[in-house]
């Protein structure tokens, strides 16, 4: 059951264009030819194209396209649908077409394709570690057994780039809450699926492999961390972590494990994948903040995946009201 419930960083539905009535207008569109294979991998822009009608029904106003940076897919049409800061989602096919997902490919405009046929079910997550239920839970029990709401929220990655994307999922706080972690379990690590048989991107000797994550306990139980399932009203595809993944707004992109396994309540501070990598480039916390580079590219500002300019980065990527407290007297330098 999808509920969905106004918390102050999300929008009305009212004010939603649903991917359905989106994939309408792109059916539209190829029937007349106007749409190439290329640009159905667009990325999304500011404004919509000529004669688009917004939720409420309304002509949109329109501008040029931004220019897309070589060998980036160019825009199309986009849903009217926005984060709390009004910038609107990127659509459909810019988020499953440009990824992050190292255990199929490091090329981002090719993981859709690597990732095709990744089988997603049957599919289980084991629960346990220091908690007083232990259990493991088939992916339609998580689906069924837990309220979902429809999120929308700003991604950040740690390269630079961002998204805005509707998220379909539930709390983790509601999973751990149920499993009753013990008082010594202080922190929580996520485990990744290793299928040798469907994930190419297993065989590179640089990353140790399965993919760890890991959260402090009050960062997990925070109102923000979501256990996703869906995006735009239907389930994740592979190449976006299917069938189940862990996101956390305020944190670089790389923080968002895919594809889980496990999930363990443990009492020492789990060691990710990216800090066994290059642990001088990567913390535990990753928390987005513009005033303290990576090694390799500033955090002070992001491209929005579909726009040519820059924009400034947010304090934990514009969720400092909902996460800064979690934080209080922490040096973030030497936490980052």
């Amino acid at each position: 059951m999808l509920i969905k419930k106004l918390k102050g960083y999300e929008i009305p539905s009212s004010e939603i264009t649903s991917h359905s009535q989106y994939l309408n207008r792109r059916s539209f569109l190829k029937s007349l030819g106007l749409v190439s294979a290329g640009a159905l991998l667009a990325a999304c822009r500011p404004d919509p194209p000529p004669g688009y009608l917004d939720a409420q029904g309304q002509a949109a106003a329109a501008t040029a396209a931004p220019t897309a940076l070589p060998g980036e897919p160019t825009a199309t049409a986009v849903p009217m649908l926005m984060d709390e800061l009004g910038d609107p989602a990127n659509t459909f096919e810019a988020i499953t077409n440009y990824n992050n997902y190292y255990e199929f490919t490091t090329d981002k405009q090719m993981v859709a394709r690597v990732a095709e046929g990744f089988p997603t079910s049957p599919w289980e997550v084991e629960v346990g570690g220091l908690v007083r239920n232990p259990g493991i839970y088939d992916i339609d029990a998580l689906r069924n057994d837990f309220d979902h709401e429809e999120r929308i929220y700003r991604m950040r990655c740690v390269e630079g780039w961002s998204m805005v994307i509707p998220w379909n999922g539930f709390p983790l706080s509601k999973l751990l809450e149920k499993v009753e972690p013990t008082s010594d379990a202080k922190y929580v690590r996520f485990q990744t699926v290793e299928d040798r048989e469907h994930m190419p991107g297993l065989s590179s000797p640089w990353y140790e492999w399965p993919y760890i994550e890991g959260l402090r306990m009050d960062e997990a139980m925070n109102d923000l961390t979501l256990m996703v399932t869906g995006m735009y009203g239907e389930d994740l595809l592979p190449q976006n972590g299917a069938p189940i993944r862990l996101v956390t707004p305020w944190k670089y992109g790389f923080k968002g494990v895919k594809s889980i396994v496990k999930i363990d309540l443990v009492a020492e501070q789990p060691t990710s994948l990216w800090m066994a990598a290059a642990p001088n480039e990567y913390g535990f916390y990753a928390n987005v903040n513009p005033e303290v580079s990576h090694p390799r590219w500033s955090q002070a500002t992001e491209r929005r995946i579909g726009e040519s300019s820059r924009r400034p980065t947010l304090m934990f990527n514009g969720y400092e009201d909902q996460v800064a407290h979690l934080y209080a007297g922490m040096d973030l330098r030497q936490n980052y």
